[in-house]
């Protein structure tokens, strides 16, 4: 009979080097990972969607964070947060006509973290488009 060590190593690997492979990722990468393995099982699971396209954005990935973003609003289409973010996406893809779409239909659905959008690095390209400003002015109010 084999020793049960020596069989073990030669069906997984070592147990070092998946621990030493898993240390050298980052953590928004192992989330990637994790998330995608999730998603191939599960697509329209919508809380892991979000997360995703979350990571997505912030390792600079907007074109597949974007696509994420659109499959997450297809299947909550009353969610302001959820446009909030494409919205975001888009404005990081520097398409601001699309950008201030969404955000207008964010507010509607009553999204109100104005201050966040005032802020919000994402939304840099909209930020001094008149209709940016004057959404702002009719929703504050």
């Amino acid at each position: 009979m084999a020793h049960p060590s020596k069989r073990s190593q030669a069906s997984n690997p070592p147990q070092g080097s998946v621990l030493a492979m898993l240390a050298e990722r980052s953590q928004v990468d192992f989330e990637l990972g994790f998330y995608s393995a999730i998603l191939t099982q599960v697509p329209d699971f919508a809380d892991v969607l979000r997360a995703y396209a979350l990571d997505l954005a912030s390792k600079g990935m907007h074109k597949e964070g974007l696509l994420a973003e659109q499959k997450l609003v297809a299947l909550r289409p009353d969610d302001p947060d959820a446009h909030y973010s494409l919205a975001c996406r888009y404005a990081a893809l520097k398409q601001p006509d699309l950008a201030l779409r969404t955000l207008r239909t964010a507010v509607e659905l009553g999204y109100r973290d104005f201050r966040a959008m005032v802020q919000d690095r994402q939304l840099e390209c909209v930020r001094k488009d008149p209709r940016f400003r004057a959404l702002l002015r009719e929703y504050q109010a």
